[in-house]
């Protein structure tokens, strides 16, 4: 691994490292609040008439994971220790983007809040919304 790619990593962890310290915690933390990941309450979740975004977080964006198994990171390239796995069709919510090595030419990887935090190929997760901020 260049010495500029480990410099990247190290700049977004520390970037993050600093926005989780003054960003309060954003969902689950109370297992008696009815609201999900995303601020809805579960009447909202399935009212399909409804707009699912109203209640989103600004924070974050989403995206749907397009890989039949997709393999979801500790770093932003395909050498990142595997801490989860996501399947085909799972929404995740995504921090930030930055770039790392490049998969099938996309070079850009998301930072990914569900759970764990983890990286996952920009190639394999088509974003739901506003794209996600630079970290």
């Amino acid at each position: 691994m260049s010495l500029r790619s480990r410099l990247s990593i190290a700049v977004a962890a520390g970037a993050l490292a600093v926005t989780a310290l003054a960003t309060p915690a954003v969902a689950g933390d109370d297992p008696d609040d009815p609201r999900d990941d995303w601020g809805q309450t579960q009447n909202q979740n399935q009212n399909h008439g409804q707009d699912q975004n109203q209640d989103h977080n600004p924070r974050l964006s989403r995206g749907v994971v397009t890989a039949s198994s997709l393999a979801l990171r500790s770093a932003p390239n395909r050498g990142g220790q595997i801490i989860r796995w996501a399947d085909r069709g799972e929404v995740v919510s995504i921090f930030c983007k930055t770039n790392g090595q490049s998969v099938q030419g996309n070079r850009q990887w998301y930072l990914l809040t569900d759970g764990t935090w983890a990286w996952g190929s920009a190639r394999y997760i088509r974003t739901i919304g506003p794209a996600p901020r630079w970290c």
